[in-house]
């Protein structure tokens, strides 16, 4: 490699180019131009010299120079005409350096964040993915590394059905489980092959809600308790239920026994489709999670799952464990050029299954959880008696209850201490605002915050129930005692 000038200046035919570093010449000849246009000191429609004479002026090759604006009118950052020359394209506009100043928004980031949805990131279990990785790509048939195929690597859906049937009571063979990329996308395509309306939960992620609506399927809440979700309010038209059985999302209450046959019941009595949704079915910490809906009638539930909770969302890997009749139109559905998940992510969960390594995380994790859901009930124990956790002991969030009235209050003081959380109003489906009871017009929210206690590092959780503790209503004063009566005249 030949050296040349560096930060040096050197005018060519009263063309100024700053050319620097050392290197192959007309690499660093293109470089210079490009930054000429990029910077406006060459505009749009300025001719070039002739590279006869740049050449002589920069003491260079005629081919050198021939050859980067050849190169550079493949680019499109030159035009060249037979008899006009070489010019600056008219498309090759300066770019004006955006100045980007501190924003408000940058400021008010929050410092804390209880906001529910995903386990703390640092303690994805590298090693032990890595390792499998490692033995997944080396034991890799060769079509692993050819087109996807719509139901999902085989060697995922083997591991994934045997660990179901062992940790969930989930029956279904590998030839049942389509993989997808999450729960999201799994709901997706329910959407299009099931059609509305759905019945769902009224409290629960807006986000599934919106996504159902985007596809056409209409959602109708049904009222929530403390035994879940009253599928008594289930009706031959709704083609397809929404629950989440094993932990309600948010509040945090399991199916009762009786509603989990109801509602199966509900599906074989309608030809209608219970759409389970399993998201943190492992997570129990007061007894041995329950096993899914899906147990008991393979044929009318929909077992829907991903690691999103366990390992991490980023790796964007789910499932579907369907009746018989649904696989073929949900891969269909799916299509074949859907975007999958990786293939050697498939196989690396698989082996990462097979291992024993992912019993181990969710062990770990759970130990994990329980113990921040611990330090959460002790510390309002401690600072705010009058706030009581509702739901099961279970999950990676808890719901808050508040005194009525307090919600958006308590949400604007954790802002203002820098903590991120939510109230429970913001999951209350957009029907179930009003509802009519004994004919009398009653609002079913009732005022708490939902606090997500497995997002934030070992050494920030502290700090987090600190600023939350400090955000909540403050004890209201006993009622006066009333003043005494005199006594009644004779």
């Amino acid at each position: 490699m030949n050296s040349w000038v560096n930060s040096a200046e050197i005018l060519g035919s009263d063309l100024p180019l700053e050319l620097s570093g050392t290197g192959n010449r007309r690499a660093l000849l293109m470089d210079a131009l490009r930054e000429a246009v990029r910077s406006g000191r060459l505009a749009p429609g300025t001719r070039l010299p002739p590279y006869r004479s740049l050449a002589a002026d920069l003491g260079l090759a005629r081919n050198t120079v021939a050859d980067a604006y050849a190169e550079l009118v493949a680019e499109g950052w030159l035009a060249a005409r037979q008899g006009s020359g070489t010019r600056v394209a008219e498309r090759a506009a300066p770019v004006t350096p955006v100045h980007r100043p501190r924003t408000p928004e940058r400021v008010a980031r929050p410092v804390h964040d209880l906001v529910q949805g995903q386990p703390d990131p640092s303690v994805f279990p590298r090693t032990a993915w890595l390792a499998s990785a490692r033995r997944a790509l080396a034991a890799a048939p060769d079509d692993a590394f050819g087109p996807g195929d719509p139901h999902g690597r085989p060697e995922l859906r083997r591991a994934l059905a045997g660990y179901l049937a062992r940790v969930r009571g989930v029956r279904a063979a590998p030839d049942r489980i389509v993989l997808c990329s999450g729960a999201a996308h799994g709901l997706r395509l329910l959407a299009e092959v099931v059609g509305g309306p759905w019945a769902a939960e009224e409290y629960g992620l807006p986000f599934h809600r919106e996504l159902l609506a985007s596809h056409g399927v209409g959602t109708r809440p049904l009222g929530v308790d403390a035994d879940g979700a009253r599928v008594d309010g289930l009706t031959r038209h709704d083609r397809a239920v929404l629950l989440t059985p094993a932990h309600q999302f948010p509040t945090g209450g399991p199916l009762h026994p009786e509603r989990r046959a109801a509602v199966v019941d509900w599906a074989r009595a309608t030809g209608g489709l219970v759409v389970e949704d399993d998201y943190d079915g492992e997570f129990r910490y007061d007894r041995q999670p329950v096993g899914a809906v899906q147990g008991l009638d393979p044929e009318h539930v929909v077992l829907v799952g991903s690691v999103s909770k366990s390992l991490s969302p980023a790796l964007r890997i789910g499932w579907l464990v369907l009746p018989q009749r649904l696989v073929g139109p949900v891969v269909a559905a799916k299509g074949e050029r859907e975007p999958f998940s990786s293939a050697t992510e498939q196989l690396t969960l698989a082996d990462f299954i097979e291992s024993g390594a992912y019993d181990r995380q969710v062990r770990r994790m759970r130990q994990r959880h329980r113990r921040r859901r611990d330090q959460l009930v002790a510390a309002l124990h401690a600072r705010a008696p009058q706030v009581r956790v509702t739901g099961i002991a279970a999950g990676l969030h808890a719901v808050l209850e508040l005194p009525p009235g307090t919600e958006r209050s308590a949400v604007r003081a954790a802002a203002w201490q820098g903590l991120a959380v939510e109230g429970l109003g913001d999951y209350l489906h957009p029907g179930a605002e009003h509802r009519t009871v004994a004919g009398a017009s009653v609002v079913p929210h009732r005022d708490g915050l939902v606090v997500g206690y497995a997002t934030p590092a070992e050494s920030a959780y502290p700090e987090a129930l600190d600023a939350l503790c400090r955000s909540l209503p403050p004890v209201s004063p006993p009622p006066a005692p009333a003043a005494p009566q005199p006594p009644a005249a004779p």
